[in-house]
């Protein structure tokens, strides 16, 4: 089983007025839906998302005043003013909607998203990108793909966002080296980890509460290929999986160097295969 560590100061959200201690994923939930947001030196693309998504999330609240909501913006160590910015967003809205979480250090984007999972309030808790790539009014077409998996076993099931059929488009606008590198990770995906999800790497995820604890404390990859282990660990505990189709928008700025960065998901793909036929690691 993966080893976790949370340092002392993670044990507490960064207010407006000072501190607050973090709640755990093992508590009953409180909330309808924590919406976590990884981030790491996002100070330029973090308002545009967190504008589109507040508008959206308090509109749903004033037509129904019993849906409740956080967003728990996870700052991944970053060295600019990321964190200064989400709290803006703190103090606007107040410290129970938006939560901030400051890392002591860069754990990779996996990281700040287990994080997050861990201090999360949800009944339902949605992984979404800082960059806002994804139109967050498709949160509702992720909630009727977990909708129509019911009813769920053990109260676990997962709905993925997909941009797989954009793929067209987005091969003609690609390098010829990118798009063999898309290519060769799909195949590795498809061939070493996860068969029936054709888009592992959309950042817009729809967990339960049951499902995201079952998932992310069996989770050992911290990096960019976390999604593939985070699917492969609900195949094997048979968690039911939905993948939608949402809107997506390429944004300027990605930390994803596309070499070293693929190459480094492909060496983690073999280490998820490896390691868990292995008994290195194992499923709890």
């Amino acid at each position: 089983m993966p080893a976790f560590h949370r340092h002392e100061e993670e044990k507490l959200f960064v207010t407006a007025e000072g501190r607050e201690p973090v709640p755990s994923i093992y508590d009953p939930a409180t909330r309808e839906l924590s919406v976590v947001v990884p981030s790491y030196n996002e100070e330029d693309r973090l308002p545009l998302m967190m504008d589109e998504a507040l508008d959206y999330l308090e509109k749903r609240q004033k037509q129904d005043p019993s849906f409740t909501y956080e967003v728990i913006v996870v700052d991944d160590g970053s060295k600019d003013q990321t964190k200064k910015v989400a709290l803006k967003y703190s103090k606007k809205y107040g410290s129970d909607k938006v939560r901030v979480l400051p890392l002591v250090k860069n754990r990779g984007k996996g990281g700040a998203v287990r994080m997050g999972v861990f201090s999360s309030r949800g009944k339902k808790i949605l992984m979404a990108d800082a960059d806002g790539a994804t139109k967050f009014p498709d949160i509702e077409k992720v909630e009727e793909g977990l909708k129509n998996l019911q009813p769920w076993p053990n109260g676990m099931a997962i709905s993925c966002g997909s941009r797989a059929h954009l793929e067209k488009d987005s091969i003609a606008k690609r390098s010829y080296f990118r798009t063999l590198l898309m290519y060769g990770f799909h195949f590795l995906v498809w061939f070493l980890c996860v068969k029936e999800i054709r888009d592992t790497q959309c950042g817009f995820k729809l967990l339960t509460r049951k499902a995201a604890k079952e998932t992310f404390t069996t989770l050992h990859i911290e990096r960019w290929a976390f999604d593939v282990e985070l699917l492969y660990i609900a195949q094997r505990l048979k968690i039911p999986i939905a993948e939608v189709a949402v809107n997506w928008t390429e944004i300027e700025g990605s930390k994803l160097v596309p070499f070293w960065s693929w190459l480094q998901m492909g060496r983690d793909l073999l280490f998820i295969r490896l390691r868990y036929m292995t008994g290195a690691w194992k499923l709890e």
